[in-house]
């Protein structure tokens, strides 16, 4: 098969490499309909993690089932299936409790690297969500999105506790803040905050449910938060960037007693102890346990209630993999899908 690999920062290549098998009697075997990039990829891919060898990359996914390993009861070959990025058996008291990201058994599926044209999933019946039906061509970006972005900001939109009436900031204009937005709006949030400096995502913020756009950043973004609520914060900020002054900017915007959902994969972030005792704020959040959300996100999608799919903003084919990075890279496109 055709996968994408990282060779070195800013190195991406298409090439050759073996078809995965079934290696557990619970894996399952999955031709992809698309993939896509990440905007955490890009933290590899510009250097800030360190790159030590040839790396499949790609961990979000949708696609055909091919074939089932002895021991999985629930998914069926010939079903269109959608699932997360860690591997989860659904099972387990962590995520019983909703928490699958964290499950005793998780697997990083990304390590086979979803960027391809085949990936073999682990723990197939508690990772994988079937469609009621065949995916149609113009639902797959949207049910795609439901694998990670969509997901995780939803997350970060539970995490900070958003629901009817409550003011919401979301710092970060990437893919998941911006289906932060779309989740808060869902969630009945009042009044929505869009940081975003860039105005293609303050359309697609203002389209998918934002209020208000705010382009300041640091302590300019966070006194225009205080400014239009009365000097108080925003009830529930999410943070979807990853970075020390994203995570200091999200907690200086709420409210005491507010919740900061953080969902941006940290990366030197500190949190000052004396500040964050006095700042009353709850902090919760994580890698995203998009599991629990798949089954109903599926039916939000199918039933045309929400399009997360117009934060896909390129497509390419999988062979031109390379530019899709560098878009993103560059920031000319918010979210790169792929096609096989």
């Amino acid at each position: 098969m055709r996968g994408a690999v990282l060779h070195a920062p800013g190195d991406i290549r298409v090439e050759d490499r073996d078809d995965p098998t079934i290696e557990q009697p619970t894996d399952a075997i999955i031709r992809l309909s698309a993939s896509c990039v990440c905007g955490s990829d890009l933290w590899p891919y510009r250097g800030i993690e360190d790159v030590t060898g040839p790396t499949p990359m790609g961990h979000e996914y949708v696609g055909i089932v091919e074939e089932v390993g002895s021991a999985v009861t629930t998914i069926k070959p010939g079903q269109f299936v959608i699932g997360s990025f860690f591997a989860s058996d659904n099972t387990c008291e962590i995520c019983r409790a909703g928490y699958q990201s964290a499950c005793i058994h998780r697997e990083y599926v990304g390590a086979g690297g979803a960027q391809a044209e085949l990936l073999r999933v682990p723990l197939a019946d508690g990772t994988l969500v079937a469609t009621p039906g065949p995916a149609s061509d113009e639902l797959v970006p949207s049910l795609l999105a439901a694998s990670d972005v969509l997901g995780t900001g939803w997350f970060g939109a539970v995490a900070a506790e958003v629901g009817p009436g409550k003011t919401v900031a979301v710092v970060g204009d990437g893919a998941v803040g911006l289906l932060a937005v779309l989740a808060a709006k869902e969630l009945g949030a009042e009044r929505i905050f869009a940081m975003s400096r860039y105005e293609s995502r303050q359309q697609l913020a203002l389209a998918y449910g934002a209020t208000d756009v705010i382009a300041e950043r640091g302590a300019d973004g966070v006194a225009m938060i205080k400014e239009l609520t009365d000097g108080l914060g925003a009830d529930s900020v999410i943070e979807a960037v990853g970075t020390q002054d994203s995570m200091m900017q999200a907690i200086r915007s709420t409210r005491p007693g507010g919740h900061v959902g953080y969902v941006g994969v940290a990366h030197g972030v500190t949190l000052p102890g004396e500040e964050l005792f006095y700042s009353h704020a709850h902090l919760h959040g994580g890698p995203a346990p998009v599991r629990r959300f798949l089954p109903d996100l599926i039916k939000r999608i199918t039933s045309g209630s929400i399009d997360p799919g117009k934060v896909f903003d390129l497509t390419l084919p999988l062979e031109d993999a390379a530019e899709g990075y560098r878009a993103m890279d560059e920031r000319r496109a918010i979210k790169t899908l792929l096609r096989p």
